[in-house]
């Protein structure tokens, strides 16, 4: 990392399961002006789509969060009773979640004050706005309570339970008056005809009842979330004369028709055209795209990313795109699910500016897009890896004491302590580079097959890839794995973390719902008990503590190549029953012996198991009314920076 503050801060806040990081920019200064500029404006764009995300999450958030940022702002700075103090925990909780359910678990957050307080500092707030929706303040009060202190109400943002139906059990705001059978023969109709180049139906959507049938009301400028999208479409127009070629700017124009008109084609439009552009320093992800939050797969929660290239970083990645072909003709897979030419593979890694959306406060560490399978096939992708984000993971991980708790050895430690960023950069760069970008459907196979698995599988998926290849010579050869011992150091942490440590993050007595996280359990209990023969991976107690230990590298590599030889056929073809039956024998369920030692032992650390990020300021410098530079700053107050957030970039009803 260059150009790095030497005495920066990276914790900036701390509450409940959270740690709130701030992130660098370095390399920032020696952009141009131009480019700072395209920045800025893209990042107005990036923020002005906050509502939406919020939305999305559950119909009521908006209004829950201007009722509890109205008693916030009401409360009186002199009292410090628990009340209180759990109120704040609770706003910044819901700030973090971007709503009332749990952005990793998306279990509801119970709030841990009393009814009665809420009551009492609602009574006492000035009625304006909200008169148009509630009689008074008592008619609010009794409205508001059961949504957030009564566990059946809105219980579950996405639900995974399989056997009842998912979207009346699932709280967000992708479906109303809709049942899981409606939704799914609403949309296999319209798949059914789709043909090979077939559009994300119901990405921008809320799929709704009106006469008795369902009917997709399109998120787009003069339909639903307008107010926002019509800001976002402001901000990206102002930045089309700062983008850096024509094809940028050509991709750019079709965004905003897209936005303009709500077409699915156009957004494959352009996809290709982003994925075809490669030469632009800054670049940007802002849309309807990833589908965790719908327990269908359909629906596209808002995102954005802003960032340029680190140049530098970049060289190993695109060592890795060159050479895409060789990684997928020694792929472990059967020859039918291979690609037999790769096309338009790319990887870069990209230097964080904004995060906003889906991506905001809690982000990814790396990308790869676009997800339509088909433009993948033909055109190619674009991976990255957010260098300066894993920078400050690492950097506040530094004297975490997680290491030396739960590593099997001092030698293990070592490792960690070695090669440990290292390890984890290349493991992202396989896994969105190559990864997500390898393989291929059989005629007439869609993703959409695999329904609620999907996700799991496809995580998984790219993470045996990347665990696979690691430990390749070749990778060697290519001068991107500078030891051996680089490998081991990956391997002992994903076993470890798939077996462990991720456990933390899990509250007793509840299994595994995060698809990340069933990834990461299906890879590792499949191969701890296939390998059980041979000893591969052990599990052994010491002083009454759990540790695992990898006993055989080599063979735990043939283990990987099995399942992922499996997962891509499970892909290719479209077998859901084969993809339910591996996610539920060995990627849900939790060991809650194990479960409840792990916690114990994390709560000795007082760590934070997530974590989340503040984003940089960008400041324009004028002259004569005129944008002449930008000047970058660092915000170090969590909860100023959510209401001005708020104050600034509320562009929505609030109820929707």
């Amino acid at each position: 990392m260059e150009q790095e503050k030497p005495d920066f801060i990276y914790q900036a806040d701390r509450f409940a399961d959270i740690r709130i990081l701030r992130f660098q920019v370095p390399g920032f200064e020696g952009l141009t002006v131009q480019q700072k500029i395209l920045l800025y404006f893209l990042s107005e764009a990036a923020l002005s789509g906050r509502d939406i995300i919020w939305d999305q999450n559950y119909r009521y958030n908006l209004l829950i969060r201007y009722v509890l940022e109205k008693v916030y702002h009401n409360l009186k700075t002199e009292a410090v009773d628990n009340d209180h103090d759990e109120f704040l925990v609770y706003l910044k909780r819901i700030w973090f979640s971007n709503g009332i359910h749990h952005h990793y678990s998306t279990d509801k957050i119970i709030p841990g004050f009393s009814g009665e307080f809420l009551a009492l500092q609602i009574r006492s707030l000035e009625w304006n706005e909200l008169s148009e929706l509630f009689q008074g303040q008592n008619e609010l009060i009794a409205f508001i309570i059961p949504i957030l202190f009564d566990p059946s109400v809105a219980a579950k943002r996405v639900s995974q339970d399989s056997d009842k139906d998912l979207v009346a059990g699932s709280a967000n705001n992708y479906y109303q008056g809709i049942t899981q059978p409606e939704a799914e023969s609403f949309y296999t109709a319209k798949l059914k005809n789709a043909g090979k180049r077939p559009v994300s139906c119901g990405l921008n959507s809320r799929l709704v009842k009106e006469n008795g049938k369902p009917v997709e009301k399109i998120w787009k400028a003069g339909g639903l979330y307008s107010g926002v999208i019509e800001k976002v479409v402001y901000w990206l127009t102002r930045a089309l004369p700062f983008f850096e070629n024509s094809l940028q700017r050509e991709s750019v124009n079709k965004l905003i028709e897209y936005y303009q008109t709500g077409d699915l084609k156009l957004f494959d439009e352009y996809n290709i055209l982003w994925v075809k552009e490669q030469d632009a320093q800054v670049d940007f992800i802002n849309g309807f795209i990833e589908t965790y939050g719908d327990p269908l797969g359909f629906k596209g929660s808002w995102e954005a990313l802003v960032n340029f290239r680190n140049i530098e970083s970049t060289k190993r990645t695109e060592v890795v795109c060159k050479n895409a072909q060789w990684f997928e003709d020694h792929s472990p897979v059967n020859e039918r699910f291979k690609k037999k030419q790769v096309q338009g593979m790319s990887a870069k890694v990209i230097t964080a500016v904004q995060l906003g959306g889906d991506c905001y406060p809690a982000t990814p560490i790396g990308i790869n897009l676009p997800n339509a399978d088909w433009i993948r096939q033909e055109y190619g992708s674009k991976s990255v890896t957010i260098e300066n984000i894993t920078h400050a993971y690492h950097q506040a991980s530094l004297e975490s004491g997680l290491p030396e708790e739960f590593c099997n050895s001092e030698e293990e430690i070592l490792l960690d302590r070695k090669w440990g960023f290292i390890a984890d950069n290349l493991h992202t760069d396989l896994h969105e580079c190559l990864g997500h970008g390898s393989g291929q459907l059989l005629p007439g196979v869609s993703t959409d097959t695999l329904r609620n698995y999907y996700s799991p599988m496809e995580e998984a998926r790219a993470d045996l890839y990347a665990l696979y290849f690691i430990m390749d010579k070749y990778l060697e050869k290519l001068g991107i794995v500078p030891s051996e011992e680089v490998p081991r150091t990956l391997y002992n942490s994903y076993i470890r973390n798939g077996l462990v440590t991720q456990l933390v993050r899990i509250e007793p007595g509840k299994d595994i719902e995060q698809a990340h996280m069933r990834c990461r359990q299906l890879i590792t209990s499949w191969c701890y008990e296939k390998g059980k023969t041979q000893n591969v991976i052990e599990k052994y107690s010491r002083n009454g503590k759990t540790y695992v230990r990898i006993n055989d590298y080599s063979g735990l590599r043939q283990l990987f190549a099995q399942l992922l030889a499996e997962i891509q056929r499970i892909k290719s073809e479209g077998d859901y029953e084969a993809a339910r039956n591996l996610i539920e024998s060995y990627a849900i369920k939790v060991d809650r012996k194990l479960h409840t030692e792990v916690l114990s032992r994390y709560k000795k650390l007082n760590l934070a198991p997530y974590t989340g990020f503040l984003n940089p300021e960008l400041i324009p410098v004028l002259s004569n009314g005129e944008i002449v530079d930008i000047e970058i700053t660092y915000p170090q107050d969590y909860s100023a920076q959510m209401l001005k957030y708020s104050g600034e970039y509320s562009f929505l009803k609030l109820i929707n």
